[in-house]
């Protein structure tokens, strides 16, 4: 798992809520509901102003990483192409999970659901 997750760089200066936006209409499909859904649950909890400044930092490198055209596995790359996407996104949601709000996971369920329907 160490090879997928990016090392510890702040990326967070890549992270931009427009960025977001194209990254996830460009790769949405690509990326997978997963991804996506997953990206989307930090974004709504950084928009939070109960999340804490540190977890909102933690938050913002994540997609600062997803956003970032060239990462460690091309986004391209069929399969493998968000694995380290996925990566940063999964241990920045166990990383701040103490702010991360039922609510933030449901918006994000609603959203992915709007664009990929039903599991």
């Amino acid at each position: 798992m160490s090879n997928l997750v990016p090392n510890n760089n702040d990326y967070s200066e890549n992270y931009s809520e427009e960025g977001l936006k194209e990254k996830i209409a460009k790769f949405a499909k690509t990326a997978g509901r997963e991804v996506v859904e997953k990206a989307l649950i930090l974004f709504f909890a950084a928009s939070d102003p109960d999340t804490p400044k540190k977890s909102k930092a933690i938050i913002f490198s994540a997609l600062g990483y997803f956003i970032l055209p060239l990462d460690a596995i091309p986004d391209i790359t069929p399969i493998l192409g968000f694995t380290d996407d996925l990566g940063a996104i999964a241990l920045a949601l166990a990383t701040v999970a103490a702010h991360i709000k039922p609510e933030h996971r449901e918006r994000a369920k609603q959203k992915a659901l709007k664009w990929f329907g039903e599991d």
